[in-house]
């Protein structure tokens, strides 16, 4: 790799001459060129000045300060140099940080730094192990292709990567974007939420590719074999619509774990039971009661539980239930009452009887 950059790092007293390396290159992106859509004739932009009129070359086009007056002021490479700026040749360390405390909004280009001679290489892999082992990240500043920049150095692969920064009143407020009324986010939401971040499962690096630029390059081939495009592949259901929010989750969460082979049947209604009744703040809660009947605890209440109710039933069944010998002091009592009114119907009739034989009695004398 070719440098962009010579310098050093300035860490305290000690000076570290490195190399600066691009990290990244843009060869795989797609890329038009400009044409006249009448002939196809491809368009071309010229260097013209505005004085003359006439086309200037790569090698005479220099740089200029535009002023506020509108007055252009020339600026060569060797005024640069001399300006009184310490960032010029080094990169001024300023202070050490926890990678979190960096907004990856800051973050604009990546450079890799390679120890510039043998002598560098000790205070380079000083450098490279105090940051991976404090697991922090140093801020500095340095000044590179005619600007000079905030820069972040850190511990990657064996080497140190350099970030350069924007400058914090480059990054734009947030506030506008975001939603202005205060959105009221439901429990069992949150949780298929998550449930649909755990199926997605880990990011497999060697799926990653641009789809954009094989699609185009399918459409260029058509073209060139003077066939019809293919039809635009695109997912299914996909659209602007309005759909209801817990569906679609459901939905996600059930896709995502049949496209890794799992079974999504029933799962979904699973988590979305278990979610409607789980509080945010209670979650340490219920796992401490989760594990704590794992351990065997609440397995004993149940076994004794068990027990209890089966006793309850075996005197139920043998008749010593509550009850049992009044329902049998009912029956007897019930016996003994019939029993008695029987013997007065039997001695009104014999009464009746003997009234009768007394009167035809009288009669027959008469």
């Amino acid at each position: 790799m070719r440098s962009v950059w010579n310098g050093s790092i300035s860490f305290g007293l000690v000076s570290i001459p490195v190399k600066t390396y691009s990290a990244t290159e843009r060869t795989a992106s797609v890329s038009f060129v400009r044409i006249h859509e009448k002939d196809g004739g491809r368009i071309h932009y010229r260097k013209v000045c505005e004085l003359d009129g006439e086309e200037v070359p790569n090698e005479e086009v220099g740089k200029g300060y535009q002023a506020a007056d509108d007055t252009i002021v020339p600026i060569t490479d060797e005024d640069l140099a001399k300006l009184p700026l310490p960032t010029t040749k080094t990169l001024t360390i300023l202070a050490f940080v926890g990678a979190d405390e960096i907004d990856p909004l800051q973050l604009d280009k990546s450079y890799f730094l390679g120890p510039n001679g043998v002598a560098a290489a000790k205070p380079y892999a000083l450098l490279r192990d105090a940051l991976e082992h404090q697991e922090k990240v140093a801020i500095g500043k340095v000044a590179m292709h005619g600007r000079e920049t905030l820069a972040m150095l850190r511990s990657h692969d064996g080497a140190i990567a350099m970030h350069t920064l924007l400058w914090p009143d480059q990054v734009r407020s947030a506030r506008t974007v975001a939603p202005a009324d205060k959105v009221e986010i439901r429990e069992n939401e949150l949780t298929l939420a998550e449930t649909l971040m755990d199926s997605l499962g880990d990011l497999d690096e060697s799926e990653l590719h641009d789809d954009y630029r094989e699609a185009v390059e399918e459409l260029v081939s058509a073209k060139l074999e003077g066939g019809e495009p293919a039809a635009p592949r695109t997912a299914p259901g996909a659209g602007g619509k309005v759909i209801d929010l817990m569906a679609a989750l459901e939905n996600s969460v059930r896709a995502a774990r049949e496209s890794r082979g799992e079974n999504g049947g029933g799962g979904v209604e699973q988590d979305e039971e278990s979610a409607s009744v789980t509080p945010i703040g209670s979650r340490k809660t219920a796992k401490k009661t989760a594990a704590k009947t794992a351990s065997g605890g609440g397995a004993k209440k149940t076994a004794a539980a068990r027990k209890t109710s089966g006793a309850a039933a075996e005197k139920t069944a043998s008749g010593k239930a509550p009850g049992g010998s009044g329902a049998k002091k009912t029956a007897g009592s019930g016996s003994s009452g019939g029993k008695k009114t029987a013997a007065k119907t039997s001695t009104a009739k014999s009464a009746a009887k003997k009234s009768t034989a007394k009167r035809s009695g009288k009669k027959a004398s008469a």
